[in-house]
């Protein structure tokens, strides 16, 4: 059985860090695209940020480039987020999602596996 198992978030002042992490059972993160996505209530899922298997491209959203970063700990076979100099704007809750591609897409119909989710909140 598949489980994306997430942790950190919290809350945080503007011009903070947090750091997310996503760890797969039933899976290898190195096979995988893995990618976080975000959500505010009355709003479609946002993607947030991926990373393909093999070569490992990062892929952001403009309104985190420069500020977050995923990297991919295959002997832990976790994918983290750190995400610093968090707006207001960033408040959400962060989805982790794996897709059997490989191919990172932002796009979320196509990931198979998501974790629980969890709440980012930053204050100004």
């Amino acid at each position: 059985q598949v489980q994306l198992v997430q942790s950190g978030g919290g809350l945080v002042q503007a011009g903070g860090s947090l750091r997310l992490s996503c760890a797969a059972v039933g899976l290898s993160v190195i096979d995988y695209g893995v990618a976080w996505f975000r959500q505010v209530p009355g709003k479609e899922r946002e993607f947030v940020s991926a990373t393909t298997w093999g070569r490992q491209k990062s892929l952001y959203t403009d309104s985190v480039k420069g500020r977050f970063s995923i990297t991919r700990d295959n002997a832990k076979n976790t994918v983290n987020l750190q995400m610093n100099s968090l707006k207001p704007e960033d408040t959400a809750v962060y989805y982790c999602a794996a897709e059997s591609r490989g191919q990172g897409t932002a796009a979320a119909v196509w990931y198979s596996y998501w974790g629980q989710g969890t709440q980012v909140t930053v204050s100004s």
